[in-house]
């Protein structure tokens, strides 16, 4: 039975290697399409920009330029958290992605302040010191809009793929600069029909927009460095996992702990106090592997072993 559990453990760890070059070919992989869109439009809208005399596009162009540096920090993030366990971190590097989750939130908050100091800056000027800008600007708009809202939607897929918190928060960086560039589009319009002041009060909306996405994302990364328990949903599945393993007559109790993209499990179960003692450590090891199996984000399964007592839990 040692022998065969030895075998069980060491095709496990195979599985993990596999699992996160997989991740790290995803992330990177996306990574590198967003820089390479991000480049071009970086040159189209600050083309654009200067030869339609778009102050809006010029922003907006700084604003695409941001998201290359955040997905700099994405590949840092996810390189560091899929680094096996060392010496210093013997629980692994996972928490690094919300880490580099937080960052971002904060490059979002800070972009979004830039957009809110630029449209009450126009708001208070004088409007007829604001240039017309030229219809090239309208197309630059529309192209990014296209681009951004399609890599939102592709980066957000890949990051629930291999449930990474610093590629959704990219995602969310990319929709942002649709919603940026959805306001220069509705700005540059209204300022060629003769109305520019729509122009900054269209980037005070999008401001208070990026705001809300950095906190829900600031939020989300937080609860996962502070040991915040699993959805109800996922404890209740892996307790009826648990109970359905042979050997388990009652599960006493299982605590979960987020770690960055994964989960620690400790769970107490109940057996046959009469069993030897290797019959209950191949019950605990059997418990442990399934779960591991079961739910692959779910980093280590701790299993106890409690004897057996009728209508009597441990926790009482």
């Amino acid at each position: 039975m040692t022998a065969q559990m030895q075998t069980e453990i060491d095709n496990r760890k195979k599985k993990s290697s596999s699992v996160i070059s997989r991740e790290e070919k995803i992330a990177y992989q996306v990574s590198l399409w967003s820089i390479a869109i991000n480049v071009v439009l970086v040159i189209i809208k600050m083309v654009a920009g200067f030869f339609a005399h778009s102050s809006a596009m010029i922003s907006d162009a700084i604003h695409s330029a941001s998201d290359i540096l955040s997905t700099v920090v994405v590949i840092a993030g996810v390189n560091i958290s899929n680094k096996q366990a060392d010496d210093d971190h013997q629980y692994g590097h996972e928490r690094m992605e919300s880490i580099a989750a937080l960052i971002l939130s904060a490059m979002l908050l800070l972009t979004s302040f830039m957009i809110g100091y630029n449209g009450l800056e126009k708001i208070f000027s004088h409007s007829s010191e604001l240039v017309i800008p030229g219809k090239i600007a309208l197309l630059a708009a529309v192209i990014s809009i296209l681009l951004k809202e399609g890599m939102f939607w592709y980066t957000i897929k890949a990051a629930k793929a291999i449930r990474s918190d610093a590629l959704r928060a990219d995602a969310w960086h990319h929709r942002s600069d649709a919603l940026s560039s959805v306001g220069s589009l509705l700005g540059i319009g209204a300022a060629i029909l003769g109305f520019p002041i729509f122009d900054p009060i269209a980037s005070l909306v999008i401001c208070l927009m990026i705001i809300k996405t950095a906190y829900d994302i600031a939020k989300d990364a937080i609860s996962k460095l502070v040991d915040t328990a699993c959805e109800e949903e996922i404890i209740a599945a892996m307790t009826e996992v648990a109970q359905a393993v042979p050997g388990v007559l009652r599960v006493d109790s299982i605590k979960t702990r987020t770690f960055g993209s994964k989960f620690y499990v400790d769970i107490e179960i109940s057996a046959d106090g009469n069993l030897s003692l290797y019959a209950s450590h191949d019950i605990a090891s059997c418990v442990h592997h399934t779960i591991e199996e079961k739910f692959p984000a779910a980093k280590h399964c701790m299993v106890h072993v409690n004897p057996y007592e009728e209508g009597k839990h441990q926790d009482d």
